[in-house]
Parts: structure tokens; sequence; C-alpha cells
């Protein structure tokens, strides 16, 4: 045998010694047993339960409330008008707002009215008498612990006398109530007090001009930031009881609350009026201890109903 045929026979029984010709275990038995049960192919797909899409409700609209309109209040009948204010116009929270930013302190009234709004007349005794003030409901109380300090205050607005064409004249009040001659009344109290809220009451010294008057001060007290309080008179000295009919009708001119005290004493025997003794010629213009309580009580609910109505007290 030639070198060549010899080396070609080597080789061959060589690579045949180093081929693995057994047959190949079974896939599982490369998986141990305990793993075999639980294993997944990768791909195996998982059924998953059916969801049918419902579409997706609409938002309901949002719900607009509107405030209620203003009653519709004849001044002709001011007689039955409710002797509280029932309705507070929603535009005066942006005068008492206005007020606030220009210096009006939001814990001060004023009064401009006559003798029997003075404090010793009328609301003094909330500031001065502990019985009168525990007789009062918690909401009241609150109310004159809010304001104190304005209910036994004398000023120059609530004077012996005073009309609305007074409380327009430099002179009236002679200089004192730490006042100058320079400026009027209200001028005058709305500098050194600086309210948030007035109660005007005049009317029981009428005079021709009473409206124009009051007119002009009610623009200045609302140009001020100063919430008005109309309110009406017990008496009729000026005999066709034209000052209360003025009053509610600049009252719905100016959508202004309106405390109708004429209606709070209209039971009683002659409204609770009289006649003082010492001052005949006045006629009955006086209140009664009756008719004063009435007068003193209501006043005091009219300013807390509209204090709480503007500020949201």
């Amino acid at each position: 045998m030639n070198r060549p045929v010899v080396i070609s026979l080597l080789v061959c029984l060589l690579l045949a010694s180093c081929t693995d010709t057994s047959t190949p275990a079974p896939t599982d038995t490369l998986v141990p047993s305990r793993l075999a049960a639980s294993h997944t192919p990768a791909f195996t797909q998982i059924s998953r339960p059916s969801v049918t899409s419902s579409p997706v409700p609409a938002s309901p609209p949002p719900v607009i409330t509107f405030p209620p309109p203003p009653p519709t209040l004849d001044p002709n009948d001011w007689k039955n008008w409710s002797v509280i204010p029932s309705f507070i116009d929603p535009s005066l929270h942006n005068v008492y707002e206005l007020g606030v930013s220009l210096g009006n302190d939001p814990h001060a009234f004023s009064i401009f009215g006559d003798c029997q709004t003075r404090p010793g007349e009328f609301f003094g005794v909330f500031e001065t008498d502990p019985a009168s003030l525990q007789s009062l409901s918690p909401e009241l109380r609150e109310t004159v612990a809010y304001f104190n300090g304005s209910f036994n205050r004398e000023a120059s607005t609530a004077q012996d006398g005073t009309t609305p064409g007074a409380l327009l004249w430099t002179q009236w009040h002679r200089g004192e109530y730490g006042c100058t001659f320079a400026e009027t009344p209200v001028q005058c109290e709305l500098r050194t007090h600086r309210p948030s809220f007035v109660i005007i009451q005049v009317g029981t010294h009428f005079e021709s001009r009473n409206t124009a008057y009051l007119q002009k001060i009610i623009t200045q007290l609302l140009d001020a930031g100063v919430v008005p309080i109309l309110a009406t008179k017990a008496d009729n000295r000026e005999l066709d009881e034209r000052v209360n009919r003025d009053m509610a009708l600049l009252a719905s001119e100016y959508d202004l609350p309106l405390w109708n005290f004429w209606a709070a004493v209209s039971d009683l025997p002659n409204r609770g009026l009289y006649t003082r003794p010492d001052r005949p010629l006045q006629g009955d213009i006086y209140l009664t201890d009756e008719a004063a309580l009435i007068h003193r009580m209501t006043g005091l609910e009219a300013l807390n109903a509209v204090w709480r109505a503007v500020t949201g007290n």
C-alpha cells in the first residue's frame, strides 16, 4: 500500500471516532420535573375576557342660578312696605367695598336725624344699659358688638330740629363735634367718623326742598362708598304724608333699603305720638315710651339686616 493511501485511511478512522452517533434525549428530560408542569412556551396566546366598549356619557351642562328679581314696590303704596327691608340690592356690596378701599371704617355707622335719633332717645342704651343689651337676641348682640362705639355717640348730624337742608349748611354744627366752618355736617361726619353705613331719618321739621336736599346727601354718601338706609317717620306734621312718600320714592330711585318705622307703629294709638307740655306748638311729634322702644328695636333690626346682606356676615 502506498503511503498516501495509508494516510487517508488513518484520517477517516480518526474522524469516525469523534462523531456522536447516539440518539438525542427527549426534550422534556432537559427540563426539571418540578418546572415541567408550569412551563409555558414563550409565544403562548393568553385568552382574555372580551370587553364591550360603550360611549362615555356626556357631562351634564352646568346649572346656572340667577338671583330672584327684586320685588316691585310701589312708592305710592309705602304704607304697606315691610318694616324691615326684605330685599337689599346686591349692588350695595360694591358701594361698601368702595368705601372700605377709601378708608371707611367697616365697624362704624352714623345717624342723620333729629332729636329722636340722639343717643339718649335712640341707640345709646345698647352701650350704656347692660340689661337692654342682654335682652337682645344673640344675633343682635353680635351686631351691637360689631358696631360698638357708634351707638352712644353724639354727632353734628343728629341734633334737635335737623332737616335735610341743615345737614348741608356749614353753620349748623356751630363749629362743634370736631367740625370746621368750611364743611357741612355731612362732610364733617364722613371725615371724623368714616362710617360705612348711615341711617337717614329726617323730615319731622319739614321744608319745601326736602327731596332735592336728600338727593344731594344720598349722592354724596354713595360717592364716598357709604351705604344709606332710608327711614320713614311716625308723624304727619306736613299734613299730606309727603315726606314718607318721598323717602319711598328715593328708595326706589336709588335702589336703597327703607326702614319703614311708620308701619311699625301704625297700630298704636295716635301712632305712639304725643305733645310735650313744654312745647305745645310743636304738636304730636314725640314718641311715647312704647313707641320709643319699637323705634330703637326696629332701627337695630334694620341696621342688622342691611349690614349682613351687604357684607355677607
